[in-house]
This record gives structure tokens, C-alpha cells and sequence, in this order.
């Protein structure tokens, strides 16, 4: 049997690690060949992603890059076809909701190769989000839809699909966390802020009395009206009671710049900035932080499992298991400042012990490789 993943951007990388491992261990007789399409065409934040989770050298890049959405996946699609004519495999498994998942299940379904989509069934129900046109295609073209939580199934069902197509395996993602709990553990704060620091600044951090933030969605950094609200409250709310770590995302600190904002946070002595920072830097962080603040629903779910409180600059989210009313961690505030405030003060005082989702045990990688295998068409 020959399979090829792929990969796009960073989120990806998380999700095919353990992939990898389990395939390695499941059966010798099964090819594999890892396809990265250069989607995240950012060194920082796509070789260093690699080597920290220990993914061999994909065999084949596209080397995509930059672009708009139409331009991403149709250029995709084109390098992406030469691969499925000259490697001939028997599936083409992809991960997640980017770009690059869209366009290779498509090209792979013209050539009739078999699909497999890896944490399929998520739904947030905003087709203005363009992950969500991402998710929708590529599920309803999957032969096999292999999902994180139950409640992925039931969207499914709902939508017509056969319940024959559909496996409950669990959060692929989990298994990288529990993977690289211990190796994460063992670093040391300061020296994750003295190796990737962008301002000066001398506070000092206690554990468990920090808080965490990232941001990158359009929602919250193109508009100068909203990520200025945003800076605001952190500067006169956030860093009055407990200083910020905030890794920049390189569009983020884009906007920044031209919004005339980045001299405004530089300057301030309680929030700590850094570049963006590998797997293991932030899952230390997260572990230890007394809150997270952010728009990545990847950080939803490892605060859920680690148990740290986490609001989500989101209106809405494909990954509802993670939010406190259905046992999770998190809270959907938008990017509202009232609601932001009152959410955030309400969390910190709140004594809330999330639940573990089902079947997020650190071993769903070796349950997708099973599904495959013994898949009945």
C-alpha cells in the first residue's frame, strides 16, 4: 500500500507527526511519502517545526509559497497532480482545513485516488471563514472521514454523509502534546524569553502568573479600529495585574507596524515579546500560564487538555467540544472589548476543571492507521 500525507502550514505539521511514527510502527509494507506544498513558506515557522517533532525531510515539496486563496490552490493543484501521475498511491491523506487539504483531495478525487481526511467533521457554521469552505469540500469528497469528537460525527451524519464513511478516533493533535509533555516540561521560562525576545523589559515572571496570547486571524489584525481596541485592553487591563507574554505572528506584527502600534507596545514594561516560537516553547508556556488569550483553535484544544483557562478571540469555532459549557476550557468573547473584559475577569477567578474529551488519549495516530488498512470500500 502506498500513501502519501500532506502537509501546508504549521497547524498541519502537528497532526502528521504522530501519523508518521504510527505508520513507521504499524507495518513495514506500507510506502509512505510525506508531500509538503510550501504553503507556510516562513523558515521560522515551518524547517524549525520539523525538526522539533522529529518529521523526517518531506520527500517531496511543492514550494507553493505566498498568495491569494485562488492562487494557492490552483497552483496546488497543478504541482500537486504531477505527484499523484508519477507516484500512482492508493490514498491521499490530508489533515486539517488549509489550503493545501482542499486542493489535493480535490486533485487526488479527479484521479480517482482514494481520500482520507484526518480530524474531519469539524464545523463552525461561518462560511465567510475560508477554512470553513475547506472543511465542507473536502469531507464531502473524502472516502474516509476519520474525526476528533463525537459531536464531528453528528455534523456529518446531519449533512448525508454515510455513517459507514465516518471513524470516531479521537484528536491527532493530542497525541503530540502527550508525545512532548515531558521534553516540553523541562525547559525553563527565561530562557524561552531571552531566545526569542523582541522588546527589553526586566519583569519577572512567576509561574502560574502570567498570561498567554497569540493572534493572526484577519478578524482581529487587519482592521486598525479593532486590534487597536485590542492593544488597549492589554496594555491598561491586562498587564495592570499580571505582566503578557505575546508571541507576534509575523502578520500580526505586520499590521502592527502600519497601524503605528508597534511603538506602542515595545515601550510598555510588563509585556513580555516574542518571535514566533516553537511547539515545545509554547507548550511550555501554556502549560504554566494563568490564562491564554487567542484566535487558534489548535491552542483551544491543548488548553482544554492542560487545563488552562482560554479565551478565544473568535465569534464562533469549529471545535465547540473545547468550550466550558460542553466541558472544555474555553470562552468565545469575539474580539468585543466589553465582553473581552468581563470574560476575562469572570475566568480568572473561576475554579472550572476542564474534561478530557474521549478518545483523546495520545493514541488516535495509531487508530487512523488501522482505519486505513482495514478500510472497505
Amino acid at each position: 500500500m502506498k500513501i502519501i500525507s500532506v502537509v501546508g502550514a504549521r497547524p498541519n505539521f502537528m497532526k502528521i507527526a504522530p501519523f508518521i511514527k504510527a505508520i513507521k510502527k504499524y507495518d513495514k509494507n506500507i510506502q509512505h511519502i510525506l508531500v509538503h506544498t510550501g504553503q507556510h513558506y516562513d523558515v521560522k515557522m515551518s524547517q524549525s517545526f520539523f525538526e522539533a517533532l522529529d518529521i523526517s525531510k518531506p520527500g517531496i515539496n511543492l514550494e507553493i509559497g505566498s498568495g491569494s486563496h485562488a492562487e494557492q490552490v490552483g497552483k496546488t493543484m497543478i504541482a500537486f497532480e504531477k505527484v499523484l501521475l508519477s507516484e500512482k498511491p492508493d490514498w491521499v491523506v490530508v489533515v486539517g482545513d488549509v489550503n493545501a487539504t482542499l486542493a489535493c483531495s480535490v486533485t487526488a478525487k479527479k484521479h480517482h485516488v482514494k481520500v482520507c481526511h484526518i480530524e474531519a467533521g469539524l464545523r463552525s457554521g461561518d462560511l465567510k471563514m475560508p477554512e470553513e469552505i475547506n472543511r465542507l469540500v473536502t469531507d464531502r469528497l473524502s472516502d474516509l472521514l476519520l474525526t476528533p469528537d463525537l459531536m464531528s460525527n453528528e455534523n456529518l451524519i446531519r449533512e448525508g454523509v454515510s455513517e459507514d464513511k465516518i471513524k470516531f478516533v479521537g484528536n491527532i493533535m493530542i497525541d503530540t502534546l502527550e508525545a512532548n509533555r515531558e521534553k516540553a516540561q523541562k525547559l525553563k521560562i527565561g530562557e524561552i524569553i531571552e531566545n526569542n525576545k523582541i522588546s527589553e523589559n526586566s519583569v519577572k515572571l512567576t509561574v502560574n502568573d502570567f498570561a498567554l496570547m497569540t493572534l493572526h486571524r484577519p478578524s482581529n489584525v487587519d482592521k486598525k479600529e479593532i486590534l487597536a481596541a485590542i492593544v488597549d485592553f492589554i496594555l491598561n487591563e491586562v498587564v495592570r495585574k499580571t505582566p503578557l507574554i505575546w508571541s507576534i505572528h509575523p502578520r500580526t506584527k505586520k499590521q502592527l507596524q502600519k497601524f503605528k502600534l508597534w511603538e506602542k507596545i515595545t515601550s510598555c514594561e510588563d509585556l513580555i515579546l516574542l518571535n514566533p516560537i516553537g511547539y515545545h516553547e509554547m507548550l511550555k508556556l501554556n502549560m504554566k500560564a494563568k490564562i491564554m488569550l487567542t484566535d487558534s483553535g489548535g491552542l483551544q484544544e491543548e488548553c482544554t487538555v492542560l487545563g488552562t483557562p482560554c479565551l478565544t478571540l473568535r465569534w464562533n469555532t469549529e471545535r465547540p467540544i473545547t468550550l466550558q459549557k460542553f466541558g472544555g476550557a474555553s470562552v468565545l468573547v469575539g474580539n468585543n472589548i466589553e465582553r473581552i473584559r468581563k470574560e476575562y475577569n469572570a475566568i480568572l477567578d473561576s475554579k472550572i476543571v476542564p474534561l478530557c474529551p474521549k478518545l483523546w488519549d495520545g493514541k488516535t495516530a495509531e487508530r487512523c492507521v488501522d482505519a486505513i488498512v482495514n478500510y472497505n470500500s
